[in-house]
């Protein structure tokens, strides 16, 4: 009774409800190359910086679709159900990031790899983010095998994003 009521509830607080009713956890695996004291070493959790990126995202949002400056790469995996937009606003004449927003509809990790991508490519030249690796994304946050596929949308997002920003800038 009682018990079984306290474990649900302890259940509860480790989920919670993205859009549409679609649930998330928090509470996973840990890779073994990052199973270090951080991050529990148990396997009983993900390591702390998918944690901190999923629990406070850095840029999340939109930037304005219509202006030149702006790319928008919007990709998903099918396999999961997770999406990404991830937009950047270039300046034209440094050709560098001034600006990156990201908005993502799937798990923790896919949530943290989004995040985690736009601080990499903020003030990077075009050219720059174009060389970001997934490898990259998913070493710094430690991302178990199982969830490499959220690393791998985030360079596919920036590389989409950068893709829909020359192709608004082509001389003609």
């Amino acid at each position: 009774g009682e018990e079984k009521r306290r474990e649900k509830e302890k259940k509860k607080k480790r989920r919670g409800r993205g859009e549409e009713g679609r649930q998330y956890v928090v509470t996973g695996v840990v890779c073994a190359d990052c199973s270090s004291a951080e991050s529990g070493g148990d396997g009983s959790r993900f390591h702390e910086r998918v944690v901190d990126h999923y629990e406070n995202p850095k840029n999340v949002g939109s930037l304005e679709k219509s202006k030149k400056s702006v790319g928008t790469g919007l990709v998903g995996a099918p396999a999961c159900g997770d999406v990404m937009k991830l937009q950047i606003e270039v300046d034209a004449k440094t050709k560098k990031i001034v600006d990156t927003k990201f908005k993502t509809f799937g798990c923790g990790s896919a949530i943290a790899s989004s995040s985690y991508a736009t601080e990499m490519i903020k003030g990077k030249t075009i050219d720059e983010c174009l060389e970001i690796k997934n490898s990259d994304i998913a070493k710094h946050l430690c991302l178990p095998p199982v969830k490499i596929h959220c690393s791998m949308l985030a360079e596919d997002a920036i590389k989409a994003a950068v893709r829909d920003w020359a192709e608004k800038n082509k001389e003609e």
